[in-house]
């Protein structure tokens, strides 16, 4: 049994996926960063600089109306709705499906472009080489009408 899952485990695929989730991890990251820092603030200014970070609705007593008042309010687990940090989060994770889509797009654009040629299928030889014998009868009884 332990000899199966070393096996499992140094399979090329494991690997892969485990380099892939950290590759994702370390992209997600260099987004939140993006968003944050440059796409919100473009944002915000374009709305009259609403920072959708600070936009909550108070479920408590506790008043929220600062980035401070919020973090205290987390603090002390005051129920409230964090309907900005879901904007922020939405934005970034069309990000990072946009990118993850112009980047799949390109994988398998240089995926078919190295791809082989698929070998005909034996229908196609069958025919293919029908044509040429009636190609050739047609030339060897008239050679005139051939191009």
């Amino acid at each position: 049994m332990l000899n199966d899952f070393k096996a499992f485990i140094a399979r090329g695929n494991i690997l892969d996926l485990a380099i892939a989730v950290i590759m994702g991890a370390a992209f997600g990251a260099i987004v939140k960063t993006f968003t944050d820092g440059m796409i919100m603030p473009i944002v915000g200014f374009l709305t009259g600089g609403i920072d959708f970070k600070d936009k909550v609705l108070n479920l408590g007593e506790m008043p929220v109306a600062t980035p401070v008042q919020i973090a205290a309010a987390q603090t002390a687990k005051q129920p409230m709705i964090m309907y900005g940090q879901f904007i922020n989060d939405v934005i970034t994770f069309l990000i990072v499906a946009l990118v993850m889509f112009f980047l799949a797009r390109y994988a398998l654009s240089l995926f078919n472009k190295f791809a082989a040629a698929t070998p005909p299928t034996g229908e196609e030889v069958l025919l293919a080489e029908i044509r040429d014998l009636l190609t050739e009868a047609r030339v060897r009884s008239n050679p005139k009408d051939v191009i």
